[in-house]
C-alpha cells in the first residue's frame, strides 16, 4: 500500500469501492492508456467497464439507481482514475456536474427521468457554459434563448464541450429575457436548458450541430467540442428546474464540485508523476550508482511527495465541507488552485528525472507532461481561483474600524 495521499475516517464501503476502483485502473487503463492517447482513440472498452462498476451513478441517490455515495467518495474515485489517466476522469466529470445539478435543482419530473438512465450510464451528460470569445466572463454569454409558445427557440454557439460528441444530454446556459426587464443583472437573466441528443458529429437534432472534436495538446481521447445552435427548439419543461432565471446559479453550483473533481485529477495525475519518478530514480544509474542516492533527486522526491500530500488533504477537506453542507467555495478554489499548481511541479520534476528518456513517447511521464496543463485552466484558471480565494477571505475577514 502506498505511503502518500491516504485518506483517514473512511467507512468499510468507502474503502471498499476505492479498492475496486484501483484495481480497475491498474488492470484496465494503466496498461492501455498511453497508447490509446497516443492514438487519441475513446475509451470504449475502459468506460464500459466503469459503467458495470456504478460510477456513474457514483453520487446519485439509491431511488434512482444510483449508488448514493458522498462527494468525498466520487473525489477519491476520481483521483485515483486520473492517476491511471485524466482523460477517463474527464468524461466523468461532466456527467457527474450534470447529475449533480439535476439532483439539486431539477424539478421531480427531471429527476424521475433523467437520473435512472445516467446512474446506469445509458444517458451522458455534458455541460456547456463558455463560447468563443467568453473565456472566464460568464455573463458576458450571448447565446440566447427565446419564448415561442410551450418551446424556446435557442441560437448561438458555445465551446469547449468536454463529451461533446459522446454525450446524449448537455445542459447549456443560455440567456433568457423573458420575465427579465431590461436592466437586469446579467446573471439574473440567465437559463440552463437540458438538451437531448444523439452522440455523434454534424446536425445531432434538428438546429443542434457538433462540428467535430478539437484537436488538442493533451487530454485526447476524450472528446472536446464545439456546439452550434441554429433555431433549436426545446420544450419549456426542459428548462432546469422549471423557471427561467436562474441557470447561473444552478451553473456555478455545479462548477463548485466540478473544482473539487479537478483538484482530485491534479492530486491522482501528480500521484503518478511521483511513482514514476521514484520507479525511474532507482533504476537509472549515473557515477556508479542510482540517481535516487544522488542528494539532488532526493531532494526533489522529497518536494514532490510533500505536494502530492498537501493537495491530496486539501481536497479531501473540500470535499469533506461540502458534504457538510457548508459553503465550499472558498475551501474548493483553493483546493483546485493548489492541486492543479503543484501537479504542473510535481509532473515536471518528474520528467526532470527522467531526463532525455522523458522527451521520448515510449515513456509515459511525455503524456503527464502534456495532460497537466488543462488542469490550470479548467473550471476557473488560477487567477479566477485566487479572486474568489481572495472576497471571500475578505468576507471571512472583514475589518471592524
Amino acid at each position: 500500500m502506498a505511503r502518500l495521499a491516504q485518506t483517514h475516517g473512511l467507512t468499510d464501503v468507502q474503502q471498499e469501492i476505492l479498492a475496486t476502483v484501483r484495481d480497475f485502473v491498474d488492470k484496465e487503463i494503466i496498461p492501455v492508456a498511453t497508447e490509446l492517447e497516443h492514438r487519441d482513440e475513446y475509451p470504449q472498452q475502459i468506460v464500459d467497464g466503469l459503467k458495470e462498476l456504478g460510477v456513474f451513478g457514483l453520487m446519485i441517490p439509491e431511488e434512482y439507481g444510483g449508488l448514493g455515495e458522498s462527494l468525498l467518495t466520487y473525489a477519491l474515485c476520481v483521483e485515483e482514475i486520473a492517476r491511471g489517466w485524466m482523460s477517463v476522469s474527464g468524461i466523468i466529470n461532466t456527467h457527474f456536474i450534470v447529475a449533480y445539478m439535476l439532483k439539486q435543482h431539477g424539478t421531480q419530473e427531471q429527476k424521475e427521468y433523467f437520473l435512472p438512465r445516467m446512474a446506469a450510464g445509458e444517458t451522458r451528460g455534458a455541460f456547456s457554459m463558455s463560447e468563443p470569445g467568453l473565456g472566464s466572463d460568464v455573463s458576458a454569454i450571448t447565446s440566447k434563448a427565446v419564448r415561442d409558445g410551450d418551446e424556446y427557440v435557442l441560437n448561438g454557439q458555445k465551446m469547449w464541450l468536454t463529451n461533446g460528441g459522446t454525450s446524449t444530454l448537455v445542459a447549456v446556459l443560455v440567456r433568457s429575457d423573458e420575465g427579465h426587464p431590461e436592466g437586469t443583472a446579467p446573471h439574473k437573466s440567465m437559463t440552463t436548458f437540458l438538451v437531448e441528443k444523439e452522440p455523434g458529429f454534424g446536425e445531432v437534432r434538428p438546429g443542434l450541430t457538433i462540428p467535430g472534436k478539437i484537436d488538442k495538446m493533451g487530454y485526447k481521447g476524450v472528446d472536446t467540442t464545439e456546439l452550434i445552435m441554429d433555431g433549436l427548439r426545446i420544450p419549456a419543461n426542459r428548462v432546469l428546474g422549471g423557471a427561467t432565471g436562474r441557470g447561473f446559479y444552478q451553473m456555478m453550483d455545479g462548477v463548485e464540485v466540478g473544482r473539487v473533481n479537478v483538484a482530485a485529477r491534479g492530486c491522482g495525475v501528480a500521484q503518478r508523476a511521483f511513482e514514476l519518478g521514484v520507479s525511474y530514480a532507482q533504476q537509472r544509474h549515473t557515477f556508479g550508482k542510482p540517481i535516487a542516492q544522488h542528494q539532488a533527486i532526493q531532494f526533489k522526491l522529497a518536494e514532490m511527495a510533500t505536494k502530492v500530500e498537501a493537495a491530496h488533504a486539501m481536497m479531501v477537506n473540500a470535499a469533506r465541507k461540502k458534504d457538510s453542507g457548508e459553503r465550499n467555495d472558498l475551501e474548493a478554489g483553493m483546493a483546485k488552485y493548489l492541486a492543479s499548481e503543484y501537479c504542473k511541479e510535481v509532473v515536471e520534476d518528474a520528467f526532470r528525472i527522467h531526463g532525455g528518456y522523458g522527451f521520448s513517447k515510449e515513456y509515459e511521464i511525455e503524456r503527464l507532461y502534456r495532460e497537466a496543463p488543462m488542469l490550470l485552466i479548467g473550471e476557473g484558471t488560477a487567477e479566477i481561483q485566487k479572486m474568489i480565494i481572495g472576497r471571500r477571505l475578505l468576507e471571512e475577514y472583514r475589518f471592524q474600524g
